[in-house]
């Protein structure tokens, strides 16, 4: 997915409707995004779930999840706060475990959290809301890591889905980002659905890239699959759609 269209899910590109219906540049088959780098699977990741830090519009991480954190003189001691009222879509609190366990997931599969990891003693959790990174040698890249816009993302989830073996798929969808993912009217190969969370608390910052405040504007959002080019153009037309994101290309002769 372009930036501009994965910028503008949830914010000025869906304003103007309750439901935002698109299509993208392939199905999505696959719903874990640390299980593969695949785009589609990473705005999926986007829509449900949230990341400690993100990347603003000029590249600077900014933090998301975390509320504030503290780095030791000798640069080996990140200490970490949680926001408060992060909720996980099944109500439960999201906690400093959960956070560990995301990571540790996460730096099995992804190149940049595997080095990460690499300078990594121990990670463990103060409080409920606090959670430490110990290093065995200061590292400059923990928060460009923690912060990455791209596959694979560093998405939180709850601890007991983090705890799945990371080269097996997860089979639940409870994140605490924007939107909730329904399974219920969701069938690969046809649409995958989403609706508003409303216990979602977004940032006090203006939305900036990935940072700042994600406020959501739409109700509803389906990802449509459709494979045919020309079915794209006819479903646009008819209002079927409201974005493809690669419009198939006309050439003249």
């Amino acid at each position: 997915m372009s930036s501009c269209l994965l910028f503008g899910l949830i914010s000025a590109a869906a304003a103007q409707e309750k439901v935002l219906r698109f299509v993208q540049n392939g199905n999505l088959t696959i719903l874990d995004p640390v299980w593969t780098t695949a785009y589609v699977t990473r705005n999926h990741g986007y829509l449900i779930y949230d990341t400690l830090f993100a990347s603003d519009e000029n590249n600077a991480v900014k933090p998301q999840m975390v509320d504030k954190y503290e780095v030791s003189p000798d640069k080996t001691l990140w200490t970490f706060t949680l926001r408060d009222g992060l909720e996980w879509h099944d109500g439960k609190p999201v906690t400093a475990e959960d956070c560990i366990a995301s990571i540790k997931r996460w730096g099995v599969r992804d190149t940049m959290g595997a080095k990460l990891l690499d300078f990594v003693k121990e990670m463990k959790a103060v409080d409920a809301k606090v959670f430490q990174i110990l290093l065995k040698e200061p590292y400059g890249l923990v928060l460009d890591s923690l912060g990455k816009p791209s596959s694979n993302v560093p998405f939180m989830m709850p601890k007991r889905i983090a705890e799945t073996d990371p080269y097996k798929q997860i089979d639940s969808q409870i994140g605490s980002g924007p939107f909730i993912y329904v399974k219920t009217e969701s069938k690969a190969g046809e649409k995958h659905v989403y609706i508003k969370n409303l216990k979602y608390r977004p940032r006090a910052e203006p939305p900036s890239a990935l940072a700042g405040g994600k406020v959501v504007k739409v109700d509803r959002v389906e990802i449509v699959e459709m494979t045919d080019t020309q079915q794209q153009v006819n479903a646009i037309i008819a209002g079927e759609i409201d974005l493809i994101e690669q419009p198939p290309i006309c050439s003249r002769y």
